[in-house]
């Protein structure tokens, strides 16, 4: 009898403005191997490109041979990015502008195959392939963290666009005349609904931090839980402008779901019930009225599944179950 041979596995890369993550992920999307390190955004770019060459030898050096399994990279990271060229420029990451993630990452790993798309898009395919948007034709997959990012499943496959930022939704304006965006637009999703501007917005309303002094999105979330006004008030706002978004996004190209993911949609029905109630006032035409809104599935790993699978679609992998 002839041994099996062992499936290939692809190296993936989570960079977010917070956290850069990676793993080794196998056909069913299973993760062998992972490691993370923190993301030192406000430092120059080759500072930020050390932690993801770093966190890449990590995972070589403590996996040495499921890495030698390893057959391509994809990588997820917060956007935009230019896939066609392999740059990316964060709006979170300003140490990097126009910076060649794709070649820098290639150098590294010795000249393995490397697909790129914005995390998004890599939350989207994740989803897609083994999440809430299994067996959709059409959706939204949105994370909703550190910024707003999303990604777009059309005619039953990730749809990543030419540059691999299709969906971006977080940078839709939906407050013409909102608080200037540090993309450069204004009124911008993310700039209401992201964690930070949760808990930037109701400080300066008049919110305190409770006794643990956690004045993030989390404390935020825990003193609405508890009947807090203006902590309730913030949620609400954030969740008017994600139902803004959806809905344009459900107008424009009929979406049957929109899947929520992130750090903030941790908070449960505490951002999920007014989404739902703002959804039904902005998706007003018949077609766009019915979107069902939920929970994301894969959680923190959704980023790194989602590079796993969109290199596997791009590169043809054989071993690889269909992400699509």
């Amino acid at each position: 009898m002839v041994a099996a041979q062992p499936t290939e596995l692809v190296a993936a890369l989570d960079i977010g403005g917070t956290k850069t993550a990676a793993a080794l992920v196998d056909a069913g999307g299973r993760l062998l191997a992972r490691t993370r390190r923190p993301t030192p955004a406000a430092a120059d770019g080759a500072t930020i490109a050390a932690a993801v060459t770093g966190v890449l030898r990590d995972l070589a050096e403590t996996h040495p041979v499921g890495w030698a399994r390893a057959s391509a990279v994809g990588i997820g990271s917060a956007g935009p990015v230019d896939a066609s060229v392999g740059t990316v420029s964060p709006v979170n990451i300003p140490g990097w502008r126009d910076y060649p993630l794709v070649a820098a990452v290639r150098d590294a790993t010795g000249g393995l195959p490397v697909v790129l798309v914005g995390d998004g898009v890599a939350m989207a395919a994740a989803e897609h392939w083994q999440g809430a948007a299994r067996g959709r034709s059409a959706a939204l997959c949105m994370v909703v963290s550190t910024g707003v990012g999303g990604g777009l499943v059309l005619d039953g496959r990730p749809y990543p666009g030419p540059t691999g930022n299709s969906g971006h939704i977080g940078h839709i304006s939906v407050d013409l005349d909102g608080d200037p965006c540090p993309c450069g637009g204004r009124g911008c999703v993310e700039r209401i609904a992201s964690g930070p501007n949760i808990a930037r917005r109701a400080l300066a309303a008049g919110w305190t931090p409770g006794p643990d002094g956690d004045d993030t999105a989390a404390g935020v979330a825990a003193a609405a839980r508890a009947g807090d006004p203006v902590a309730l008030a913030s949620f609400d706002r954030a969740a008017k402008a994600l139902a803004a978004g959806i809905a344009a996004t459900a107008t424009l190209v009929e979406i049957e779901a929109a899947v929520i993911g992130g750090g903030v949609a941790a908070a449960g029905e505490l951002l999920f019930a007014p989404v739902r109630q703002h959804l039904k006032a902005y998706a007003a035409l018949s077609y766009a009225a019915d979107v069902a809104v939920v929970p994301a599935h894969l959680g923190t790993d959704a980023g790194l599944i989602g590079a796993a699978a969109a290199a596997a679609q791009e590169l043809g992998l054989r071993q690889f179950t269909a992400p699509g």
